[in-house]
């Protein structure tokens, strides 16, 4: 996927006042609109310049590609980074009767998932203010024990010099026992401010698990893998795992191979139904660093007489 400079199609600076990329949009719509332009690619250039504009016109996410930084180049290979737009509140609106899905891939790996019109609810905006919703990062842990966390959120204004400027703002929040990634917590009042005498909207903090050096998470299991030396798999062993709940005895049982699974029932992301803890066997090999350590693996070589491809006619 490439990388697209929203600023370079516009032909606009990157400082540049709303009302520069409003007109830069007109002017590069009327000359490459396909009902009029004499340009031989000019349905592609009035669907990319309109992608750019579908950005660069709302300050919230512009100023969350702003954040990709002005290192990148057009064309260049581009993924998008982990987690890149945490911490950014965005509020309803969404994409003016825009579809994601008709725009390129660097636009839906982006905006493609929870921008167009977040989960508001309200129709009548003039009374209501508009909800924003932001996605946060939780340890694993959190979801395990619940827990309160002060959170650091960016959001956008306009300046005097109508260029969008990211502000900060730092919140409580009550993490709920049992939260699940993807799901979403509901702050009362926290979102836009209502108009006359409406009340204001509401946060919706979406959860995103940082990455954790030892588990993974599939819905409410929790998976491990655990090295597991080669005699421990052939002839069994009792052996200390961790847990996000503490440490406990496994058991495994001899012939075990690896990549089989030995689940822990219940111990996953607690619920109604919890989820289970998966703990996944790896075989990890002894290094052969010396020369006494090649001379047992020879011995095992000659002693055990091993093919490990004989199903495979090696």
């Amino acid at each position: 996927m490439e990388f697209k400079d929203y600023y370079q199609i516009m032909g606009v600076k990157r400082d540049a006042t709303q009302d520069e990329i409003k007109r830069a949009y007109r002017k590069l719509a009327r000359k490459y609109h396909p009902d009029v332009s004499k340009e031989a690619d000019a349905e592609a250039r009035f669907k990319e310049v309109g992608e750019a504009y579908e950005v660069l016109k709302d300050p919230e996410k512009r100023a969350a590609y702003d954040q990709l930084g002005a290192n990148w180049k057009a064309g260049q290979d581009f993924r998008p980074p982990p987690d890149w737009d945490a911490g950014f509140e965005f509020h309803g609106g969404g994409f003016s009767g825009a579809d994601a899905s008709r725009f390129s891939d660097f636009f839906e790996s982006l905006f493609g998932h929870g921008f167009a019109g977040g989960v508001s609810g309200h129709a009548d905006y003039h009374a209501h203010g508009e909800d924003a919703h932001a996605k946060v990062l939780i340890d694993l842990e959190d979801a395990y024990h619940g827990a309160s966390r002060m959170l650091t959120l960016q959001h956008t204004e306009l300046g005097a010099d109508g260029r969008p400027q990211v502000k900060q703002r730092t919140l409580n929040a009550r993490i709920p026992r049992g939260v699940r990634q993807g799901q979403f917590i509901r702050l009362a009042g926290q979102g836009g401010s209502g108009v006359g005498k409406g009340k204001a909207g509401d946060l919706y903090l979406e959860v995103e698990f940082r990455p954790h050096p030892f588990y993974h998470v599939e819905g409410r299991d929790v998976l491990l893998d655990l090295p597991v030396a080669p005699w421990e798999a052939v002839l069994g062993a009792t052996v200390k795992v961790p847990t996000p709940t503490g440490a406990v005895d496994l058991k495994i049982p001899a012939g075990s191979s690896g990549g089989r699974k030995l689940r822990l029932k219940g111990r996953g992301i607690p619920g109604a139904t919890p989820g289970d803890f998966y703990v996944v066997l790896q075989i990890a090999l002894p290094p052969a660093e010396t020369a006494a350590d090649k001379a047992a693996y020879h011995d095992m070589e000659q002693a055990l007489k091993f093919n490990p491809r004989a199903r495979m006619g090696g």
